[in-house]
Parts: structure tokens; C-alpha cells; sequence
């Protein structure tokens, strides 16, 4: 096992690791969001019926061929069509039907007529009245064909498609009110530290609170896993190896905060060792060098470092992946942009760093990036006031205010294209 590992390596090693869970047929509202595990298939045309786009006259074009505004046609409106209701008698010669929308589209008729450009000569523009035209109709202008979305048999949703909002609707819209998707992911959270205590307790002396758990469980809730977040765990080898041993009994993926470096105080290491298989112990990366990730009984177990932003760092660019990876979806990496630094940095450090930032648009059109002035690994409010994560490339070359660099849109989903 190397000492020190590419961060392209380490994702990878990580997301290998992993596999699709199970797939679970869940409600179609629980649905949203998620990666459809198997094609959908519509069970009638969907609009099952020809209908009219909007409010108007429903005719036959032919009875418009040749009509002008200085020598319009006059029609008879013989009924009126309401959404859900059906015309079943036959459309003559010199007649019309008053229509709304949505509402099916008459046998005989293969053109509708808005209201607005639609004169009446006599009565109000019910049936029993006279209204003129002025212009010409195509055939099928104003009609929504049958089966224009989808035809009954048809493929609608495809296996790997991510399910949205919009989606729902057009599922519902075919009959499919069940939908078979890869499993969440149940993700352990174990914070470590004797200096920790519950957010609900008021810190005493040499103590802290527990934040890195709500923030991994918030993480994972948004990767779309089922986070539970686990008792502190105490700074022993007994008590770390004995909570991630029966975590990993319990869950699909195991991730601990805190003891992942070589400190007298730091366990994550040596429990997974002893428990399984130990496959990664540092990233070549900045915040967050040290992250440990093994198997145990099966399991991902992923020990990342206690300092808050290396936490969150490395969380989002090895676990994400992964538990994405878990849930069948097909696009792993957040949008990347190109912005220019709008102040010196010094990169002194040769790993690749992530400096959390803020990302503008500058009055010629192209993105600024301004990082945090405080840009400490043991703080969470920076990364909450900014936007995207500013990458500083491998070295130590000086980055100049003016340099182009590559900027990850962290609250931006993977399958955007920008």
C-alpha cells in the first residue's frame, strides 16, 4: 500500500470497492431524485385522444382555403366541447364547433381556431351562432395529436435515468405509480473524540461539540444516502473497533470523523487492519491528507480526519462518488469552471489544494474566484459562506491573481452540463 496516494487514484479505489445495491420498488413521490433501476413503459397513448390546445373553434381547414380579411367565411357553431366531454355527431359544411382546452377533438375536425381572432356576426358565440374568419387554418394548428408524449407499449423512462420532478408527472401520466430503483444506501456516522459532546450539551472545560456527524449525515442525506448518525465513540482502539465492528454488521458503508492521522490518540487505522482490509491511508490533497478507507466484513469502512473542512473535502470528492456509485448513477463529478483568482495565492504547499471561494461573474463575462480569507481545515463557516471549491493544481508554482483556474461547483448536481 502506497503512503500517499493521487486523489484520482483514491476516488477510484474507493468507488471500485463498491457496487449497485438492490433495486426496491418504492411510490412514484419517492422516486424523485433517484436512478430508475429498470425501463418504464407507458400503458396507453399518452394524450390518449386528439385535443385542442386552447380555447376556440374546432372545423375542418378546408372550410378556410380561401377566405381573406377582405372576403372572410362565415360558420354555424353547431355545439360546444368541454374538457372531458365527447362530440359524437359529424361536423357539415359550413359548421364549426366552439371548443376549450384540452378537450377531444371532434372526428370531422382537423384544425382549431383561437377565440381572439375569431368574429362574431351573430348571437354570442355559442352554439346557435354565426362567427366569421379572416385567415386561413393549417391542418393540425391548435391540436395536440394523440399519442404526441408517448404510445402505449413505448419505452417513457430508461433504466439509469435520474427521476425528476417532471418526470413524475409525465410517469403518473402513463400509469406507472410504482417505480423500481436502487436501494439507498444506509450509512453509518460515527463521530470519535473524548473531547466531543452532543450539540444539545453546553461545552465544558476542553470540550467540543459534535458537528462533523450532522454535517457527514447531511452530506450523505444529499448524495441521496439514509444517514444515521451513531453514539460518540471514546479515543480507545477497544471502543473504535467495537463500534465499527458492529456498524458494519448493521449498514452498507461505514464513516468515521476524526483519529486519521498518527497521533497516540488516532485509531481508525489499526481497527481496520485488524478487522478487515486496510486499502488507503493519505491522499495527495489539501485539506484532508489523511483518509483511511478498508473493507470490513464486506463493508466500506471510511475514516476521515476530525478537522471539519478536511471532513467535508474529502468527503465530497472520495465518498460522494461512491455512495452515487451505490445508487446507480451515472455521473460522478460536479460542474467545473474556469475562473481567474482575483488575488495572489502562494501555493506553497505541494499537494493539490481546495480552497473554499466564491465565484463571480466579472463585468467582461468571464468567472472571478475570490478564495476565504480564512481558509483554516478546522472550521465549517467558510465553506458555508461560499459558493465553490477552488482548486490550487499539484506543486508549488505561485498562482498569481489573474490565473486561470478550475472551480467545482459543489452545489451544482453531476448530471448539469455547463
Amino acid at each position: 500500500m502506497k503512503e500517499m496516494i493521487p486523489l484520482e487514484e483514491a476516488r477510484a479505489l474507493v468507488c471500485g470497492a463498491v457496487g449497485k445495491l438492490p433495486v426496491e420498488t418504492v411510490p412514484l413521490l419517492e422516486a424523485v431524485g433517484r436512478v430508475v433501476a429498470a425501463d418504464q413503459v407507458s400503458d396507453i397513448d399518452v394524450s390518449p385522444f386528439a385535443h385542442s390546445a386552447m380555447d376556440g373553434f374546432a372545423l375542418c381547414a378546408a372550410e378556410l382555403a380561401e377566405v381573406t380579411e377582405e372576403a372572410p367565411a362565415t360558420l354555424r357553431v353547431i355545439a360546444e366541447i368541454g374538457a372531458g366531454d365527447v362530440f359524437e355527431g359529424s361536423i357539415g359544411t359550413g359548421e364549426c364547433v366552439r371548443i376549450m382546452t384540452g378537450a377531444c377533438l371532434p372526428d370531422d375536425a382537423d384544425a382549431v381556431v383561437k377565440y381572439e381572432i375569431v368574429g362574431v356576426v351573430e348571437g354570442d358565440g355559442k352554439p346557435g351562432s354565426i362567427v366569421s374568419f379572416a385567415a386561413p387554418a393549417k391542418v393540425g394548428a391548435n391540436v395536440r395529436p394523440a399519442g404526441e408524449e408517448a404510445r402505449a407499449g413505448e419505452v417513457v423512462v430508461e433504466s439509469g435515468d435520474v427521476l425528476t420532478a417532471a418526470g413524475v408527472g409525465f410517469l403518473a401520466g402513463c400509469g406507472v405509480l410504482e417505480v423500481p430503483v436502487h436501494r439507498r444506501p444506509r450509512v453509518a456516522i460515527i463521530a470519535t473524540g473524548s473531547e466531543l459532546v452532543p450539540p444539545t450539551e453546553v461545552p465544558g472545560p476542553g470540550k467540543i461539540r459534535n458537528s462533523n456527524s450532522y454535517a457527514m449525515a447531511a452530506a450523505a442525506r444529499e448524495a441521496g444516502a439514509e444517514a444515521h448518525m451513531l453514539p460518540i465513540v471514546k479515543d480507545t482502539f477497544e471502543a473504535l473497533r467495537d463500534a465499527v465492528a458492529e456498524a458494519a454488521r448493521a449498514y452498507d458503508f461505514v464513516i468515521t470523523t476524526g483519529g486519521a492521522a498518527n497521533g497516540d490518540f488516532d485509531f481508525i487505522k489499526p481497527v481496520v487492519a485488524e478487522l478487515g482490509e486496510l486499502m488507503m491511508t493519505t491522499v495527495n490533497m489539501r485539506p484532508g491528507k489523511a483518509q483511511t478507507f478498508g473493507i470490513v466484513e464486506g463493508v466500506p469502512v471510511f475514516g476521515l480526519p476530525g478537522n471539519p473542512a478536511a471532513a467535508y473535502v474529502g468527503f465530497q470528492m472520495l465518498i460522494r462518488p461512491a455512495l452515487r456509485t451505490m445508487q446507480g448513477y451515472r455521473f460522478m463529478d460536479h460542474p467545473v469552471v474556469k475562473a481567474r483568482l482575483t488575488a495572489d495565492e502562494k501555493n506553497k504547499d505541494p499537494r493539490r489544494i481546495f480552497l473554499r471561494a466564491n465565484l463571480t461573474r466579472a463585468s467582461d463575462g468571464a468567472y472571478e474566484v475570490t478564495p476565504a480569507k480564512n481558509q483554516s481545515s478546522g472550521l465549517f463557516g467558510p465553506i458555508q459562506k461560499t459558493n465553490c471549491m477552488a482548486i490550487m493544481p499539484d506543486g508549488t508554482e505561485p498562482q498569481p491573481a489573474g490565473s486561470v483556474v478550475d472551480c467545482i461547483l459543489l452545489d451544482v448536481p453531476e448530471e448539469v452540463a455547463l
